[in-house]
């Protein structure tokens, strides 16, 4: 069995028209709902195997996996389904993704893509209908590539890789990755860059105290705004959240801040309660005068996926001999790599984010406060970037390495 390989993203008229939009917007919420759930299992799992900064996108392995999943039969697309919360009917998903890169790829006022490509060993024959659901609806490149030449496919696959993050993500994949046996690579990126709403002063940049832990307090350059911003307090969790736009309102980073400095640990094992709980009462809320302190940051993740969605995530058939990925060859496949590479930057301009997923086949209401509100990030904290269809990008900042 050969491997395919994914990288580390008139009246009659108006009437048709309309239901056609009901329908791709039920479409779009049932696959942006599967993704947001997927997200929070996801980086909960992924999470347990750091003990150090993380930076890393679901949507980016979502969209990755899915692109798999559409090739996939039987019990595989059955478990793909059950794993990655996708709706039971295929047309949803494919009209569902078709419509979200649609709209985040024309996000106005930030820099934001997604790309997909699946690069295929010269040789191997993959099904027409799989190279049209891929280019119709996850807007996908296509590309011969010889694996049997595993330094030049390997180049091929990074340097497309690093000219959809704008040079961030570079060597995705090594020589060893791919060989004679891969049959294909499915590549996802995602890119952002996007400037702050309201832009911090670097004059108000000073060097202030960061608990990494309760024995290690350090010195990091931290930003400082007083301005309005959408800010609640979630006792129950025992944390504080705020929101903090981008240029274009629909894109925005999101911290959740524990108020104990080990208290990022508890926050991760109920992630999903306490991102649709920050969620909710942020949609609830107005803007407020807040005094944030934030730490510049930068950080970059590797991660080797194959364990986390196999063993601890409950995706085995893809990636044992029993895969069926009749929808994508006649030839048997089998997921032999997944592999995802992120980096995030953060500064006073506003944040600078990418990802690239690869798939290898083998052969409340607000409290009334009268004192100022103060949001200090000055130990570990969780945050997303986030559009109102999707998680983006997700992090944990454990110690800031201080961007340039």
């Amino acid at each position: 069995m050969r491997t395919l390989q994914r990288s580390f993203l008139a009246f009659c008229l108006f009437a048709s028209t309309m239901a056609a939009a009901i329908e791709n917007n039920f479409a779009v919420q049932a696959v942006s709902q599967g993704a947001n759930l997927f997200s929070a299992n996801f980086v909960k799992t992924v999470s347990q195997e750091q003990s150090n900064n993380l930076i890393c996108s679901p949507l980016s392995a979502h969209i990755a996996l899915s692109m798999a999943a559409d090739g996939a039969a039987g019990d595989t697309e059955a478990q793909f389904k059950d794993v990655l919360k996708l709706p039971a009917s295929k047309s949803q998903i494919l009209e569902g993704y078709q419509n979200i890169i649609d709209k985040l790829n024309n996000v106005e006022n930030v820099t934001l893509k997604l790309g997909n490509k699946m690069f295929i060993g010269k040789d191997f024959p993959v099904r027409p209908e799989y190279k049209q659901d891929l280019e119709t609806y996850y807007k996908s490149d296509i590309q011969s590539v010889d694996f049997n030449e595993s330094q030049e496919a390997a180049n091929i696959i990074n340097t497309w890789c690093k000219e959809q993050t704008n040079d961030r993500i570079k060597n995705i994949i090594n020589e060893g990755d791919v060989d004679s046996n891969t049959a294909l690579v499915l590549a996802n990126a995602v890119y952002f860059k996007g400037l702050w709403e309201h832009q911090f002063d670097p004059k108000a940049t000073t060097d202030r105290p960061f608990h990494v832990n309760a024995n290690t307090v350090k010195d990091v350059p931290t930003m400082y705004r007083k301005g309005n911003y959408k800010y609640v307090e979630m006792p129950e969790y025992d944390a504080k959240c705020i929101e903090l736009p981008y240029a274009n309102k629909e894109v925005s980073m999101v911290i959740i801040l524990p108020n104990k400095v080990d208290g990022l640990a508890a926050l991760t094992d109920k992630l999903e309660e306490v991102n649709a709980e920050c969620s909710s009462r942020l949609a609830q809320t107005y803007a407020r005068e807040v005094r944030v302190y934030l730490p510049r940051f930068r950080t970059e993740t590797k991660l080797d996926l194959k364990d986390t969605l196999s063993n601890k995530m409950g995706l085995t058939e893809p990636f044992s001999n029993r895969a069926n990925f009749d929808g994508i060859s006649e030839v048997p496949v089998k997921i032999d790599k997944v592999v995802q590479k992120a980096f995030i930057e953060v500064n006073e301009e506003g944040s600078e984010a990418a990802a690239v997923t690869d798939v290898i086949f083998l052969l409340g209401r607000p409290a009334l406060l009268l004192e100022p509100l103060i949001f200090n990030a000055d130990r570990p904290f969780y945050c997303t970037i986030k559009h109102n269809v999707a998680l983006i990008f997700v992090g944990f900042v454990v110690e800031p390495l201080a961007s340039s």
